[in-house]
């Protein structure tokens, strides 16, 4: 069923596979062969089966610097956190731990409005519970999501206090971020997923999309750390929506054009794209350049 499920996602969002000097763009059918390497820790941090996040962490004793990470999927029930879990233990790999988060989506009972949102926001905070126990570095914390989780990592950065907030992420890594609702709406993505996620339209509902789309909330108060795949034809605009967005606010996003990614390579540590999400990772958290 999850073969089935990631392969689905082609038909979502990606129906495109461009050369680039002699190799194909990744389009989301690559997604099924990834492997699922398992987590140090599987923690509740609610009640309901979905609201649980992963824990991994590097070798050493710590305190370790650590990556809140959101999974993106057009925030359908049928993505589920198992597609970014080799990008996840790439970063325990290079030393840096990762809680990885699931929550309720669209077609989950409680998921879209406002359950994806507070089960965001319930399991980022919850790393400040885990902080202690674990010896994770809240000083050099970042959240990071891909696609949707992109959206989602941005609106923890700025949001409204209805979420009220116990953790605080030092900077936002934010790739490939799906972060204009309205205009998602108008394109009908993922089979009008937006109205789905929202319960209705922007007209419908404004301050719903006040409260959690991204061009919404800006300004950050927070360092932003964006990544675009130079041939992601299908989701770029929206992110290159967003950075326009955010000069226009005052922010001074650093933007990274990933030459050789469509949409997918930036979640694959075996694509020549890690090196770049990898420095940008730890250029977000505070630490030294890589060898």
């Amino acid at each position: 069923m999850k073969k089935f499920c990631l392969l689905l996602f082609l038909t979502l969002q990606v129906s495109w596979t461009s050369q680039l000097s002699g190799a194909e763009i990744m389009d989301s059918s690559a997604l099924a062969d990834f492997p699922n390497p398992p987590a140090d820790q599987t923690i509740l941090y609610g009640k309901d089966k979905l609201q649980f996040g992963e824990l991994r962490l590097p070798s050493g004793q710590g305190p370790h610097p650590v990556v809140v990470l959101i999974h993106g999927g057009c925030w359908l029930r049928e993505y589920d956190i198992s597609h970014i879990r080799k990008l996840a233990a790439a970063y325990a790999e290079a030393g840096i731990a990762t809680w990885t988060i699931e929550y309720r989506r669209v077609g989950d009972p409680g998921g879209g409005w406002p359950g994806t949102f507070d089960d965001v926001a319930a399991g980022a905070d919850f790393l400040v519970t885990l902080a202690k126990k674990y010896n994770l570095d809240l000083a050099h914390s970042i959240v990071a999501g891909h696609s949707a989780g992109g959206h989602l990592a941005l609106w923890l950065a700025n949001r409204p206090a209805r979420w009220s907030a116990t953790y605080a992420p030092r900077a936002v890594l934010a790739l490939a971020p799906a972060a204009d609702l309205a205009f998602l709406h108008q394109s009908g993505v993922c089979g009008e997923v937006i109205d789905k996620l929202m319960g209705g339209s922007p007209t419908q509902y404004p301050v719903r999309y006040q409260q959690v789309s991204g061009v919404e909330r800006l300004p950050l108060s927070i360092p932003q750390y964006i990544v675009i795949g130079k041939h992601d034809e299908n989701w770029a605009p929206v992110g290159h929506r967003y950075v326009a967005s955010a000069q226009e606010n005052g922010n001074n996003p650093q933007v990274d054009i990933a030459e050789q990614s469509g949409h997918f390579e930036m979640i694959d540590p075996d694509s020549t794209t890690w090196p770049l999400v990898l420095q940008a990772s730890r250029s977000a958290l505070g630490l030294t350049p890589a060898n």
